[in-house]
């Protein structure tokens, strides 16, 4: 054969190994997908002991899966460009060492949420917008080895005994997984991550989440030991925003954080970190938010600072708050400020407590000082839309004043974006002699219209 014909041949071979072949292109993917399934499947047999093992660190496992998928990638038969083994390799070397086809998606800081409803379905929130991807796992037993490393690593467990679960990953983002029986379309895992760097308050005000004057409203009020309530829908924001104030708490405080998963990232020197802890397999064991926050009370706090009121303890925290532990702060899950005052009520009466509604609501406008209420708009950003003063009881209703609220009126860009902020209404809240007493002051003109 002469030079001329197999530089020929040679170009008709790359011409239809060429991912850009149109009509082989599908082919070619299949094939590509149908290796890499045969190799994840041959390692997980052959390296299944070392998979599984506890003691083993993830560098070590790590190097041992990426050389048997070289080895395995080169042995196929299969003509692979150089892209594609290297692409095939880190997609196995993810999938059994990290967490398989959203390792990319979990290293990727524009994406806040990742939601798998199946195996087969995955989606992403990304600037408060909801897409589709491409990514899947191989197949089900696949979705439950990930899970399961997810929950083994914080000591929990989900079966069919205990079929949903909490859980949190090492940088901190929060885990929701549910299973069968009770998912029917095979298990659903929902990832709200976490930034590897806190926000600051500097962030959320370039963000358009609140301004300087609300930042530095907040900021006085932390350090005026005033009791705070962030609420909000699901999604946004809350514990994000939490942990921004709770980095205003004065950093020579004993600081008490209480939470379901340990989420908050507190930079104080003087912080203890309590996580509630679900039932064994023999239905014991359990230990509460609530639990936590009566033990909370006999371990000195400064500060208490509860991830999400939910239950029974939203009176053990009241009564807290109205037993010198002021300055605490805390999410609920509310529509408005007036619904946070309706939920605690009927949290309350969760604790088992037969207690007199009027009884409850004292306890609540003497307990609660200031409701900052968080939604996340149509455009997908996430705002403070009301600051709402618990100002006290007239006859038996509480009533609220509202300090700052959003300006809807200011209407649209032409993005369909909000041109509104978060503005003052002009009315100073009643607590300012007591920030007086503790020796902070915040300018008038925070308080002033804009």
């Amino acid at each position: 054969m002469s030079l001329q014909e197999k530089i020929k041949n040679k170009n008709e071979l790359e011409s239809r190994l060429s991912p850009e072949s149109g009509s082989g292109l599908s082919t070619r993917i299949k094939k590509i997908e149908e290796i890499k399934q045969a190799v994840h499947v041959k390692i997980i047999e052959e390296l299944s002991d070392y998979i599984f093992k506890k003691n083993i660190t993830d560098h070590e496992l790590k190097m041992k899966v990426s050389n048997s998928a070289q080895q395995l990638v080169f042995e196929s038969d299969f003509p692979l460009t150089h892209e594609e083994r290297t692409k095939i390799i880190s997609q196995i070397v993810d999938d059994i060492v990290g967490y398989g086809p959203i390792e990319e998606l979990l290293r990727d800081k524009e994406i806040t949420e990742i939601m798998i409803n199946n195996p087969s379905t995955i989606f992403i929130e990304k600037k408060g917008k909801i897409y589709r991807t491409d990514r899947r796992f191989l197949d089900e037993n696949h979705l439950m080895r990930i899970i399961d490393k997810v929950v083994s690593r914080i000591g929990r467990r989900v079966d069919e005994a205990s079929p949903y679960v909490d859980a949190r990953l090492p940088d901190g983002s929060r885990v929701n997984i549910i299973i069968g029986p009770l998912a029917l379309n095979g298990p659903v895992m929902t990832v709200r991550k976490f930034a590897a760097d806190p926000f600051t308050s500097g962030d959320l005000i370039k963000m358009g989440t609140f301004t300087n004057k609300v930042a530095d409203f907040l900021t006085a009020c932390v350090k005026g030991r005033i009791n705070i309530l962030i609420s909000g829908g699901t999604g946004t924001g809350k514990t994000t925003f939490l942990n921004v104030v709770s980095s205003f708490l004065p950093d020579n405080e004993r600081i008490i954080t209480i939470e379901d998963a340990a989420e908050l990232q507190l930079n104080q020197t003087h912080v203890i970190r309590l996580e509630s802890r679900p039932p064994n397999i023999e239905g014991k064991g359990a230990v509460t938010i609530r639990d936590l926050v009566r033990n909370a009370l006999r371990m000195r706090p400064d500060r208490i600072v509860v991830g999400e009121v939910r239950g029974g303890e939203a009176l053990d925290m009241l009564q807290a708050m109205n037993t010198g532990h002021d300055g605490s702060l805390s999410t609920v899950h509310a529509n408005s400020p007036r619904d946070v005052l309706s939920r605690l009520e009927t949290m309350v009466l969760m604790g088992g407590v037969d207690l007199p509604v009027r009884a409850i609501r004292e306890q609540i406008s003497s307990a609660i000082n200031l409701i900052v209420h968080m939604n996340r708009l149509k455009d997908g950003t996430r705002k403070i839309i009301k600051i709402s003063e618990v100002q006290g009881m007239e006859g038996d209703v509480i009533t609220l004043q509202e300090i700052f609220e959003f300006d809807y009126g200011a209407g649209f860009d032409d993005s369909g974006n909000y041109k509104g902020n978060i503005k003052a209404t002009g009315l100073r809240p009643k607590f300012m002699r007591k920030l007086h007493d503790y020796g902070v002051e915040i300018p008038l003109s925070v308080f002033t219209e804009d």
